[in-house]
């Protein structure tokens, strides 16, 4: 399950109980289960903070939001000074891939927030993405946000 990914190491609070593996999650201020993805969407946030420099307050982790009457919650959102969201990151597990419905799910969310960047990631592979005027732009790197 714990395994070396595609971004820089991160300094997680892990804790065996029992069987079962938590991880402190310094967004929510909680333990979590430490399941594939959220090992990834732990190691993301570390990223954001530490190489990104992007602050912990402006960081949102399993983000609630409607999408045609259905409640979804977005992985990862980065909001700027006057919280709007810049950037939805949407987190899989490394065995998933990154494909056409996976971005198709990353995309309504970010139809709903009206949030300029994409990220999607399995920790292994990174995808970063803009849209302008509903025009999807690649990325080669990490954008910078104005926040």
């Amino acid at each position: 399950m714990i395994r070396p990914l595609n971004l820089p190491k991160a300094e997680l609070d892990l804790q065996r109980k029992g069987t079962e593996v938590y991880v402190w999650c310094i967004v929510r201020k909680k333990r979590l289960l430490l399941t594939p993805e959220e090992w990834v969407r732990q190691h993301v946030i570390h990223y954001l903070i530490n190489e990104q420099a992007i602050p912990l307050g402006l960081i949102a982790s399993e983000y609630p939001l409607k999408y045609h009457e259905r409640e979804k919650r977005a992985d990862i959102i980065v909001f700027d000074k006057s919280a709007q969201p810049v950037m939805v990151i949407e987190c899989k597990a490394t065995d998933v891939s990154l494909n056409q419905e996976t971005l198709f799910q990353i995309a309504q969310y970010t139809h709903v927030l009206r949030s300029p960047f994409i990220m999607l990631t399995n920790g292994l592979d990174h995808v970063y993405a803009s849209l302008n005027d509903g025009a999807l732009r690649y990325h080669q790197e990490f954008p910078s946000l104005e926040l």
